[in-house]
């Protein structure tokens, strides 16, 4: 993109708003509709961007360039694709980088598909390495690994760890590092800034904020890497349909104002719930006294809009989320209306039977906390 107004020196609401639109056309749109095409004109010799709908579309190509223009803008050479989902994403990362008899490190404390992930990579004869997010620990699996996986901030425990030490560290050693940026969005860390070779989210989430998209991306700078990623995605097919693509692109618009507000009632809340007795472990990245603080305000711009904490029984936790009135008991995390749940329930996680992953919205802050401190005492009898 050129040094335009949603250039590197704009602010992250004039670049949202801008992000990924074509240069204006008299009497046409500024974002123009979803275009829906299997196939186009393509007379005579294969050129010219668009040819058949599995690799290519206009409306992927907008929403692309808007989420580069996020994930590092002004810089060159970056490139975005896009996915049906956050797991078809992440696994055009791991599948098309690896082999069999390759390393790769996963974290042992991220989001719950990871063990899945996991046994199938195993299978296909490729060494899988974990370790907690917290620490940097697993900086010390890398020794002989292709590719390193980060979450950070881990999902649900929120742990943080040093992106630019452990990129260091990989690439000294020929390590290929992957960060998976779903919690924080582009705006509030960014991973290809800080060294790493991809940059992959779940657009599902806070990125299109309203539950209704299911939609992944992978951002990187290493072009061999990235063609591989590209070449995965045209022989799986794991692509976005257009009118996704398109909501997710009018739904970037507005990111800034709903991080922004979410990311604030997320404080909030977090420290209305410290002074309660019956919660514990309780985590959120901009607590000052939160143990990922320090990292994570290194290289954070923005901490996130998920809070978690656990109350003392699976019991407790199931009548907490039934008397709440203006959240939704539902997965996921992101979206303008507040989520929580009972995270256990799914299997995968190592967390505690009373755990709560809780998504702040966008409702008014007082509004919200005085629901969740009314739901915790209703909960208690």
């Amino acid at each position: 993109m050129s040094d335009s107004a949603a250039g590197r020196g704009a602010g992250d609401g004039t670049r949202a708003v801008r992000a990924g639109l074509p240069e204006p056309v008299r009497h046409e749109p500024t974002l123009p509709g979803p275009v829906f095409a299997a196939h186009f004109h393509l007379p005579g010799e294969v050129t010219g961007p668009y040819a058949y709908g599995r690799d290519e579309n206009p409306t992927w190509t907008h929403l692309e360039r808007a989420i580069g223009e996020l994930e590092a803008p002004g810089q060159d050479g970056v490139e975005t694709l896009v996915f049906a989902s956050g797991m078809a994403a992440i696994s055009s990362v791991l599948f098309s980088q690896l082999r069999a008899g390759d390393t790769v490190v996963l974290p042992d404390d991220g989001y719950q598909v990871l063990p899945l992930v996991r046994g199938q990579l195993e299978a296909y004869g490729i060494e899988v390495r974990t370790a907690p997010t917290g620490g940097d620990a697993q900086l010390d699996l890398l020794d002989g690994a292709k590719l390193l996986w980060i979450e950070t901030p881990s999902n649900p425990g929120l742990d943080v760890c040093d992106i630019r030490r452990l990129v260091e560290a990989a690439h000294a050693r020929g390590t290929l590092v992957a960060v998976d940026n779903t919690l924080a969005t582009p705006l509030g860390q960014r991973p290809l800034e800080l060294g790493a070779d991809f940059s992959v989210a779940s657009g599902t989430k806070q990125l299109t904020g309203h539950g209704d998209v299911l939609l992944g991306y992978v951002a990187g700078t290493n072009a061999p890497a990235m063609a591989a990623v590209r070449r995965w995605r045209k022989i799986v097919g794991a692509i976005s349909g257009p009118m996704e693509a398109w909501l997710a692109h009018r739904s970037i618009a507005t990111l800034q104002l709903r991080v922004d507000r979410q990311n604030a009632t997320a404080l909030t809340l977090a420290e209305a719930l410290r002074g309660r007795a019956e919660v514990t472990g309780l985590r959120y990245p901009g607590l000052p006294d939160d143990p990922s603080h320090k990292i994570a305000s290194r290289q954070m711009r923005r901490y996130g809009c998920v809070v978690s904490f656990t109350l003392p029984t699976r019991a407790r936790a199931e009548r907490f989320l039934d008397a709440l009135r203006l959240v939704d008991d539902a997965t996921s995390f992101g979206g303008v209306r507040s989520t929580a749940e009972r995270r256990g329930r799914w299997g995968g996680d190592a967390v505690p039977e009373g755990f709560i992953r809780f998504s702040v919205g966008a409702e008014d802050p007082e509004d919200l906390v005085a629901d969740v401190l009314r739901a915790l005492d209703e909960s208690a009898r």
